[in-house]
């Protein structure tokens, strides 16, 4: 770290993260893995892709987030007649006869975009610029989101009827693929419990928008050793069948390997990853443990791999 003050800044970071994981598990029982690649997501200013059968709490966790932020919160609920200018707003005639812009709900700190993979590539394309540049386009004028602002997308793997997948590029802009499974038998005693009851649950704001982009710079400026970075550059380089590191696993079951955005990510992860374990800087166990939910949209299986019924989870395993 540079100087004391960034120590200091980050032994308050490790307090206000374990805060905030306890203010959230007091809604969502379980799912710890869930909730850390998630949070982990948000302080390394990336977006993240929930998917998981109905009734996991996906768009709870989403809710149950943003008001431990304290941050303003849009959910879209993604339907194949969904316009781009239903997202990012449109321009109308005032009573003076002007054009003026309202502006939709893309305006906001966290955008919660449910069942993103069953509106038509139009509406997901107006969808891929907010992420990507932090601002959108309408009648030739440019508008800036808000700062901090993060989507958090939710699909269902199992609703084939009338979705459109989502492309490899708009993928590739996640930086977390997420996968929940279903809770254990103690998990859901507690569950059905907890959401039976009468019992109101008051959640307190751990953190505002200046903490959290103050944060998102100090995870910037946590050193990497030398050997971190080459085994993240290396791991990455490998899942390209056509790279001359590539293992035979790769050049078997994988079409398409992961980019370079996918080493950057990974090292975000890893850096946010070590400060969240109080950490002063990422080792290799740090990159191991993001690295399927970094890979796992990124990589394209070939026909063998699905006849053979081998998962994009079982290649990774075999690359770590």
């Amino acid at each position: 770290m540079e100087n004391t003050n960034d120590v200091q800044l980050l032994d308050k970071f490790v307090i206000s993260y374990n805060t905030f994981k306890e203010e959230i598990s007091k809604v969502i029982i379980g799912q710890e893995d869930v909730v850390k690649e998630v949070l982990i997501s948000i302080f390394c200013n990336g977006h993240c892709l929930l998917v998981g059968v109905p009734g996991l709490a996906k768009t709870l966790l989403v809710q149950t987030i943003s008001k431990t932020l304290g941050m303003s919160f849009n959910r879209i609920q993604f339907t194949p007649d969904l316009m781009p200018s239903d997202i990012i707003g449109a321009e109308i005639l005032d009573e003076n006869k002007n054009f003026k812009f309202i502006k939709g709900p893309i305006f906001s700190n966290i955008i919660l975009a449910d069942e993103i993979n069953r509106t038509p590539p139009k509406t997901q394309s107006a969808l891929l610029e907010a992420m990507q540049e932090k601002s959108v386009t309408n009648a030739g004028n440019t508008y800036k989101l808000n700062d901090p602002f993060f989507v958090l997308a939710t699909q269902n793997p199992i609703e084939q009827e009338g979705t459109y997948p989502l492309p490899e590029a708009q993928l590739d802009r996640f930086m977390f693929n997420v996968v929940l499974d279903y809770p254990s038998y103690e998990q859901e005693l507690q569950i059905v419990k907890q959401t039976t009851s009468n019992n109101t649950l008051e959640l307190t704001t751990v953190m505002n928008s200046e903490e959290i982009l103050r944060y998102q710079e100090l995870i910037r400026k946590i050193p990497v050793a030398d050997n971190v970075l080459e085994y993240v550059v290396s791991l990455v380089n490998k899942t390209r069948p056509s790279s001359e590191k590539g293992n035979t696993n790769m050049k078997q079951y994988i079409e398409w390997g992961a980019g370079p955005r996918a080493s950057q990510y990974m090292l975000l992860a890893a850096k946010c990853h070590a400060a969240i374990n109080g950490k002063y800087s990422p080792d290799i166990d740090d990159v191991r443990s993001i690295a399927k939910p970094i890979l796992r949209h990124r990589l394209v299986k070939n026909y063998k791999a699905e006849a053979e019924g081998i998962s994009i989870d079982n290649i990774i395993e075999n690359l770590l």
